[in-house]
């Protein structure tokens, strides 16, 4: 039996830019390390797998290493697939059971809406080693559900960093955000994202990073609409809403790859 097998750019209108996702959709259950060593074969930051369900899809998220629970780039990724291929009409909402509960996704002009959980950062003291780490000294630190938010100086710091990998990978946490105001026009922040402790050295453009980038934010620009930028090599924007507990993530994607996954 053969299955869908999509690599998808998110957060770009762009070939290899942005984030690639692998998307496969399932037509049965399969077991938990079969998905995850179809990730590892993908080698991708994340590889999304999707099965219909009664009220929208199933959908989970795999690293090479380590399934995750919360994903921008790959849920992105699949609504963009699902209206591609003709699963979902053109302007039908998209829904997905996950991890992190009830997630959605609509289409409008190209651009794609998600709508998340925040994840807003408390103020928390450097953990040890994360200075010598990142070869800088953080304006601020907070820790969020899943990550370490840094705050650094300037743009620059941001864009010219080369933290120590293996020293964040001994960080017990998913991944570090490392984020300063934008002086480019029309973006209001610059992040990267770093995320060695479950298979992802460097993620190209990190939608869960800007549930908390969002709320971080929002307050010191004094808007909740927002819009960031993720200075990796390949790059990519985020439009952010901040809406009490929530966040809207907006963003563009573009299909790399279409084929089949033969050993299913």
């Amino acid at each position: 039996m053969s299955l869908a097998l999509w690599q998808i750019d998110a957060f770009t209108d762009r070939p290899f830019h942005g984030n690639p996702a692998a998307v496969c959709l399932l037509q049965d259950e399969k077991p938990d390390a079969w998905m995850q060593a179809v990730a590892a074969e993908m080698n991708l930051a994340e590889t999304a797998f999707l099965r219909r369900g009664d009220d929208g899809f199933k959908l989970r998220w795999f690293t090479p290493t380590v399934e995750v629970d919360l994903c921008g780039h790959a849920t992105l990724a699949s609504a963009h697939f699902l209206w591609q291929d003709g699963h979902l009409q053109p302007m039908a909402e998209a829904r997905f059971h996950t991890r992190s509960g009830l997630l959605t996704a609509r289409e409008r002009e190209g651009w794609i809406t998600l709508d998340f959980p925040a994840t807003p950062a408390d103020p928390a003291y450097p953990p040890h080693g994360l200075e010598e780490a990142l070869g800088i000294t953080p304006v601020s630190v907070g820790r969020s559900l899943y990550d370490l938010i840094v705050e650094v100086p300037d743009e620059q710091a941001v864009r010219t960093l080369r933290p120590d990998l293996a020293a964040l990978e001994r960080l017990p946490v998913r991944g570090i955000i490392v984020t300063a105001r934008s002086d480019q026009p029309g973006v209001d922040f610059v992040s990267r994202f770093f995320g060695p402790a479950c298979g992802v050295p460097e993620d190209p453009v990190t939608g869960s990073a800007h549930c908390t980038l969002g709320p971080w934010w929002a307050p010191q620009v004094g808007r909740d609409d927002l819009v960031g930028y993720q200075a990796s090599a390949r790059g990519g924007t985020v439009r952010v809403e901040v809406r009490g507990d929530r966040v809207r993530l907006a963003g563009q994607a573009v299909t790399v790859v279409r084929g089949t996954l033969e050993s299913a």
